[in-house]
């Protein structure tokens, strides 16, 4: 299989996790993982940057922090570097993201780039291994602030 065949499944494994990270789809999220994946998000809005170890701890942490229908979520990642080595490879990806909290009326907007590893296996094809990123800028608006602000979908 030529590199730019694998570059591409690699782009729509991305692509699934953003997804199932947005539309709350844990079954693509759980997918899109080996079993001992690590996620290192740098994101302050919850106090300290965090670190997952295992599916099933970011499955866990995603559930009970973006789950139901209080947070809304959008990732969009694009400009993908991605290398190939065999059966493993590691993407750089640009990425910006916002989460609206309806609960506590706040808009997060930010940006970053994802720093990853992949695997292949014969049974489950790509997965991610590790995820990681350092944020570049993260702001959080409180919707009170913006009295104009009307949300016209979603929210």
């Amino acid at each position: 299989m030529d590199d730019l065949h694998v570059i591409e499944e690699i782009r729509r494994l991305k692509y699934r996790y953003l997804r199932g990270v947005d539309q709350k789809r844990w079954d693509l999220l759980e997918d899109a993982l080996t079993e001992d994946a690590v996620a290192d998000y740098g994101t302050k809005a919850m106090g300290e940057p965090l670190v997952l170890t295992g599916r099933a701890a970011i499955l866990d942490f995603m559930r009970q922090n973006l789950g139901g229908d209080k947070i809304i979520t959008f990732h969009f990642a694009g400009q993908p570097e991605i290398d190939v080595d065999g059966d493993s490879a590691t993407g750089t990806w640009a990425f910006e993201d916002t989460v609206i909290v309806k609960e506590h009326r706040l808009v997060i907007k930010g940006a970053a780039y994802y720093e990853e590893q992949y695997v292949r296996s014969p049974e489950h094809g790509w997965r991610i291994k590790h995820i990681a990123y350092n944020r570049l800028y993260e702001a959080m608006v409180s919707w009170d602030d913006l009295p104009s602000l009307k949300f016209l979908a979603g929210v």
